[in-house]
């Protein structure tokens, strides 16, 4: 997660300003935290939280949106930010890179690869619920989780 959140903050600067070199500052004052070092916390939030694998879909909302409300302005994307402030959040077939990019804590709590694929699907298809999506967010979990 640390990893996840360090390289979010360091890649931040760079989003829609690609570079194609390895030498750049690690952290300059252009710096900053992004939607998917929220989403990676409310995510860990939630798994921490749930005493019930089948729990983890409602407290991952829960936790998605208690902590997401409170960064509006950190680059959700529309469809998302609506999902975000809605009173009845609905999967809206994403299968944006944002899925992927909030898994980190399942593949460091999972005690097993099985379960790892669950917590990983049960957080993800709140949103992103396009297979391509889930795939993502599997792959991503499974490499964590491996590693």
């Amino acid at each position: 997660m640390l990893g996840a959140i360090i390289g979010d903050i360091v890649g931040s600067r760079f989003e829609w300003h690609n570079i194609k070199t390895k030498q750049f500052d690690f952290l300059t004052h252009s710096c900053f935290f992004t939607d998917d070092s929220v989403m990676s916390l409310a995510i860990a939030k939630a798994i921490l939280e749930t005493k019930q694998s089948t729990q983890l879909k409602a407290n991952a909302v829960i936790c998605m949106q208690e902590i997401g409300r409170h960064y509006p302005d950190c680059g959700y994307g529309g469809s998302f930010r609506k999902w975000m402030f809605s009173s009845n959040p609905k999967p809206y077939r994403s299968y944006g890179n944002g899925a992927a990019m909030r898994v980190s804590a399942c593949g460091f709590a999972a005690f097993s690869l099985k379960e790892a694929i669950a917590m990983s699907k049960a957080v993800t298809e709140v949103t992103h619920n396009h297979p391509e999506g889930l795939k993502g967010a599997e792959a991503t979990t499974v490499a964590l989780y491996m590693a």
